[in-house]
């Protein structure tokens, strides 16, 4: 019978599914990106087998990524909620096994033995055993449901991390090649101030010699103080560039950083394939972290489904009990007893139906959360592959549009000296051509940082290759 006792729990884990099967719901999307993207779709590498060491040809951004995945507060939360859930799935999961518990007992007791003509008794009682407390017989599959979820809300948490790893690394290139930008325009803003202050002095001199009017000397200096606005304005946005840069990577970094690349030697990526819709949905770790928590909730309805039906437990205890020390285990002081428990709530009050309709609900939620998320990575794929070729499009015709404003300069500077123009051409032109060279720089960042976002919007990997 003691065999018995022990091999019952085991043979009675398995019991009945009753939550729904797990189903990828419909892909809520086109077939594949837009037709004139197309070829920019099937040629290339896939993001998510290019580590991020590799993709990035700056030393400098990739010495900031190093330091914002070993110090960013914000990622430190988030592996933290993995141990939390790690921990909350071991301890609801161990609700499957029986856990047997070893107890002993020595009492010595003295009791009226009432028999006529005899005294008290004075007697000693020895016990050791192992025995099974209030182990649920699973046969509707409550407890294993429950073990279900919780192991698919830990996928979950493993799934978010990876997908905030992406997203900070995608933050701190985002704001490297912000400062990048800002430090670019701001050397072109400088040797503009320098040129446009040694235009004042000529200017200047002119007016003072009678060859020029105090028109044209104004003119003059309007042009130098439009640089010097610019020139403060980009030292505030690179402060600011550089103030969030530090948030990021989780404090102040090293002076001896290696130099960083100018903007235009930035695209040393490999080109990137986007493949089809259908494989962000193993690609992108938001994706994957909807598909988890949905399946935690079909998990939740099985469990909470079970619950209309009766809950069995079993106690067990198997050892020996003597009233001697000295021949406590043996054939004569075998002990055993086991028995089930079973409850059925008759009257709830509609409890059990209103955690089904929650746990219902909470599907319904997954399912639109999860549709939301790939709805959401399409539009970025397909936003970073319009972009990849409409920037591309738009830096070689805006570089050709600032040759052609300095040579339009050059020109008026040439026409001013001679006396064919006057200086309010020379000023409209240098104004164009410092607007058209601020402009080139900051399509050539948004280029590199489209770049970037394609390359998480694919799921590009955080695995290391060097």
């Amino acid at each position: 019978m003691h065999k018995a006792l022990v091999a019952l729990p085991a043979l009675l884990l398995a019991g009945c599914q009753m939550a729904p099967p797990h189903v990828r719901p419909a892909l809520p999307t086109a077939p594949a990106y837009a037709a004139d993207d197309a070829g920019d779709v099937a040629a290339g590498v896939r993001a998510s087998e290019i580590g991020w060491r590799e993709f990035f040809a700056d030393p400098r951004l990739e010495a900031l990524v190093t330091a914002a995945l070993a110090r960013n507060r914000d990622l430190s939360v988030a592996v933290a909620q993995i141990e939390e859930a790690r921990g909350q799935y071991r301890i609801q999961d161990a609700d499957r096994l029986p856990t047997p518990g070893v107890d002993g007992s020595a009492t010595r007791s003295r009791a009226n033995s009432g028999l006529p003509g005899t005294g008290p008794v004075t007697g000693n009682r020895y016990a050791v055993g192992v025995g099974i407390s209030g182990f649920e017989l699973d046969f509707w599959g409550r407890v294993r449901n429950l073990s279900e979820a919780a192991r698919a809300q830990y996928l979950a948490t493993v799934e978010a991390e990876r997908a905030f790893r992406l997203s900070l690394i995608r933050d701190v290139a985002s704001a490297y090649l912000a400062s990048r930008e800002a430090e670019e325009r701001i050397a072109l803003a400088e040797a503009t101030v320098k040129s446009r202050n040694d235009g004042l002095r000529i200017a200047q001199l002119r007016l003072n010699a009678g060859v020029t009017s105090a028109l044209d000397f104004r003119q003059s200096e309007s042009l130098l103080t439009q640089a010097e606005t610019e020139l403060a304005a980009l030292k505030l946005a690179k402060a600011q560039s550089d103030n969030f840069l530090a948030v990021l990577v989780g404090g102040p970094m090293d002076a001896a950083l290696p130099d960083g690349l100018p903007l235009d030697a930035q695209l040393k990526a490999p080109q990137l394939s986007a493949g089809l819709p259908s494989d962000l949905l193993v690609a992108r770790p938001d994706i994957l972290a909807a598909e988890e928590r949905l399946r935690a909730a079909r998990a939740n309805i099985g469990a909470a489904r079970a619950a209309f039906f009766p809950r069995i437990s079993l106690t067990g205890n198997l050892g020996f009990a003597s009233n001697a020390l000295d021949n406590l285990v043996g054939d004569d002081g075998l002990a055993w007893s086991f028995g089930p428990t079973i409850s059925l709530p008759i009257f709830d009050f509609a409890r059990n139906q209103g955690n089904l309709t929650v746990a219902r609900a909470r599907e319904d939620i997954a399912v639109a959360n999860y549709e939301k998320a790939v709805q959401g990575a399409f539009r970025e794929v397909s936003d970073a592959l319009a972009g990849r070729r409409h920037l591309a499009e738009q830096v070689a015709a805006q570089q050709r549009g600032t040759e052609a404003q300095r040579r339009i300069a050059d020109l008026a500077r040439v026409r001013y000296r001679e006396g064919v123009a006057n200086y309010l051409e020379v000023l409209d032109a240098e104004r164009n051509l410092f607007s058209a060279e601020q402009a080139l720089l900051q399509l050539r960042r948004q280029e590199v940082d489209n770049l970037v976002g394609l390359y998480v919007a694919l799921g590009g990997g955080t695995f290391e290759t060097r």
